[in-house]
């Protein structure tokens, strides 16, 4: 059905910035797909397909190159990661699991951002109380958050005693989870 809605939804895209195709459902696995494009024929489009200028750079490509970079620069010491993945939690009662958001931070020595978030996930696939099946969010997303601290870690972090309770704090040498 073509609604005042849709036609308002429609315009807003063309006038928009937006690059990407902009879909809409008509019935169940059929849709509508708009597309944008500088091509003058459809023949042109389909002889182009994917291909821009080299030379243009969109802003999101700039932002995601700027993460990675970040990420992988080489900065040897002390990171504070902090990360929020889906843990599987089971329901009690029944033989059912759900996915809950859990937010884990940690001081962690390591060589970059990205090592500190490998070593991050890593030690929450190793611990006992996390579940094999849990979801962890891509290093490059907004679920992954660091802060370079430095060679040495704050005066005031003492390392705690080692407890298996979940969420609580864990120290091994280079690795304290706050």
């Amino acid at each position: 059905m073509i609604t005042p809605a849709l036609v308002a939804d429609i315009k807003d895209y063309a006038a928009s910035d937006m690059p990407y195709p902009k879909r809409y459902k008509v019935r169940p696995r059929i849709y509508f797909i708009l597309i944008k494009t500088v091509a003058q024929t459809l023949a042109e489009f389909k002889m182009n397909k994917k291909s821009a200028p080299v030379n243009e750079v969109t802003e999101a490509q700039a932002r995601k190159e700027t993460k990675l970079s970040q990420l992988n620069s080489v900065q040897p010491g002390w990171y504070e990661g902090a990360i929020v993945f889906k843990r599987v939690i089971p329901i009690p009662g029944t033989s059912k699991f759900q996915y809950q958001d859990t937010r884990f931070s940690a001081y962690v020595k390591a060589d970059s951002a990205q090592h500190c978030y490998e070593r991050i996930v890593d030690h929450l696939k190793n611990r006992q109380d996390v579940d094999l099946r849990s979801q962890f969010p891509s290093s490059k997303g907004n679920s992954y958050t660091y802060r370079f601290i430095g060679d040495a870690l704050p005066e005031n972090v003492v390392a705690p005693e080692p407890a298996p309770v979940a969420d609580s704090p864990i120290f091994d040498g280079e690795f304290y989870e706050g």
